[in-house]
């Protein structure tokens, strides 16, 4: 090959690699279900996704409930003019939003209906897609939510039915549980992953507020103490053969607040009641050595948290580490991204949005 042609083919192999690169570059998800106004201030340009949280079901439709969520949504969309590339989706449900999920998809009729009102709404207000976030199909969610085993079969039909009805130019995706009962009995993997982009992975409140012991809510790896994590949701989807290249990860821009009963092993491990939770931006004055907190970092784990011996009160977290060893994890298993809940609990600088974005873009 001679010398100029040689140095164009070359050059044609650098944009090629180049553009494959920034198409299958890691994608930054973030929920947000905060007001209209503050979301302007957050740098959304880091971002591949931003999901309006949330909306319900109203007979068998999606419906924004209040006039303020159809101003934030239409915020969202208006964002897109500060980075083009971002999808806006719609999110259906939430912990406590899907009461009537179980009942109303059930139907095939109210299936039909759904995804066209889902259509329609995406077509009024110029959104890319659905998140559907139905906690949880088919095994106990919020308290006192109906659920069936044929919830699973229907959750099928549901994702089939919004893909007849949406084609292909717009995103479905869903939230769901990172732990093994939701793993193994909420979800047909094989039938709905063929019909969705990407599944949002909570993999976050695995110690929830209903938890009588003080242990990692958002934890990478697993321990003796608490199997769920991470890398045990990805490596149980790995296992039937769901392609990692549709599957997201969740961090966790919040603590959890639980009051041990004693300071054995600085609250970790230990029995406990919920108390609260706190948003990332908040933990330099609320978990700070000042108000009596003392950081540790379990090294199995790869997962902070921390704990005042004087209140006994333990705190478990993301921070800068464990984010950025999250993102390094997701590029490495090569995964579709990686998301939080949420962008209203971050800083509006030097947040843990801007270390998932750097640790992702190295």
């Amino acid at each position: 090959m001679k010398k100029p042609l040689l140095l164009s083919f070359l050059f044609s192999c650098s944009l090629l690699l180049s553009f494959a690169q920034k198409k299958n570059a890691l994608k930054i998800i973030a929920y947000y279900a905060g007001d209209s106004v503050q979301i302007n201030k957050y740098p959304i340009e880091k971002l591949s996704h931003l999901i309006f949280s949330f909306g319900h079901l109203k007979g068998d439709s999606f419906h924004l409930n209040k006039k303020g969520d159809t101003i934030l949504l239409q915020n969202m969309v208006a964002l897109k003019a500060r980075n083009p590339k971002m999808k806006v989706l719609l999110s259906l449900g939430g912990w406590g939003g899907c009461e009537k999920c179980s009942p109303v998809f059930s139907s095939a009729a109210s299936r039909t209906t759904f995804a066209n009102s889902v259509k329609k709404t995406l077509i009024d207000f110029n959104a890319d897609g659905i998140d559907l976030d139905w906690e949880y199909p088919a095994i106990t969610g919020f308290p006192g939510h109906a659920y069936m085993d044929a919830d699973k079969d229907n959750f099928t039909a549901l994702v089939k039915e919004l893909r007849r009805v949406l084609g292909k130019t717009y995103t479905i995706s869903f939230a769901a549980g990172g732990f093994v009962t939701y793993l193994q009995k909420s979800i047909d993997w094989k039938p709905v992953m063929d019909n969705v982009d990407f599944v949002n992975l909570m993999t976050y409140d695995l110690v929830s507020g209903f938890s009588t012991i003080a242990g990692h809510h958002t934890p990478l790896y697993s321990t003796k103490a608490f199997p769920e994590s991470v890398d045990r949701a990805v490596r149980y989807l790995d296992s039937i053969h769901i392609p990692l290249k549709k599957v997201v990860i969740g961090a966790a821009f919040y603590a959890r607040l639980f009051e041990t009963k004693d300071t054995i092993d600085n609250g970790l491990n230990r029995s406990a009641a919920f108390k609260r939770g706190v948003s990332y931006k908040s933990f330099d004055t609320t978990l700070s050595t000042a108000n009596g907190y003392h950081y540790y970092w379990d090294k199995v784990a790869q997962a902070p948290y921390s704990f005042n011996p004087t209140t006994r009160l333990f705190a478990t977290y993301d921070n800068e580490r464990s984010i950025e060893l999250k993102t390094q994890y997701a590029l490495r298993k090569r995964l579709y991204g990686i998301m939080f809940w949420q962008l209203r609990d971050d800083k509006m600088a030097d947040g843990l949005l801007d270390v998932m974005y750097k640790t992702a873009n190295k």
